[in-house]
């Protein structure tokens, strides 16, 4: 049985607001020159928000293993500056590493989707968490599977899909909702 839930979490409304209203980079200092450059930094003051943090780890207080999914590099950071607390193991599987999943009895696996999302299988747990959510349905659905295997041990998978209520969050769920792809540019009115 596959399980999933949505987690939601907050997010700074007012930055959010500022960052549409005036087309501004605040981590840049600069003006935003397209849709693709505005979503991407609506994402960041919607992922780096520390509530998403908090429900990340109260997750895990229910895991002693689990994938969790990202898409940024600035979310790789984030995930590793946590504190996951001193047993546990954690290893990378992105474009800069490719560590083995690991062996003790508690883990955190930080995967980036699209270079973790297909290829490989872990039946070592029943929990994916997913920080942020992909554009992609197929990418969303190949990660999902790399814990639903058919010789996994677990009755039950859990699947963990942390989001706020912002524009953009809600705009991705609808579309991944559709199994479509969200459409930046479809989106934003420039």
């Amino acid at each position: 049985n596959t399980h999933h839930e949505d987690v939601y979490c907050r997010y700074d409304i007012s930055k959010y607001k500022d960052a549409m209203r005036t087309r501004f980079d605040p981590f840049k200092n600069e003006p935003i020159q397209q849709a693709s450059g505005l979503c991407y930094v609506l994402r960041r003051i919607v992922n780096s928000d520390e509530s998403r943090q908090v429900r990340l780890l109260e997750i895990l207080e229910d895991y002693d293993r689990a994938i969790i999914f990202y898409s940024f590099d600035y979310e790789l950071e984030i995930l590793r500056s946590l504190n996951y607390g001193d047993d546990v193991e954690i290893a990378e599987y992105n474009g800069h590493k490719h560590q083995p999943i690991p062996d003790g009895g508690k883990w955190v696996y930080l995967c980036q989707y699209n270079s973790a999302c297909e290829g490989w299988e872990c039946i070592k747990t029943n929990c994916i968490i997913f920080y942020s959510q992909n554009y992609s349905y197929k990418v969303m659905t190949q990660a999902a599977g790399r814990i639903d295997r058919l010789n996994t041990p677990y009755d039950d998978l859990y699947y963990y899909h942390i989001k706020s209520r912002s524009g953009i969050d809600l705009a991705i769920s609808k579309a991944l909702g559709e199994k479509k792809k969200f459409n930046e540019t479809r989106w934003v009115k420039w």
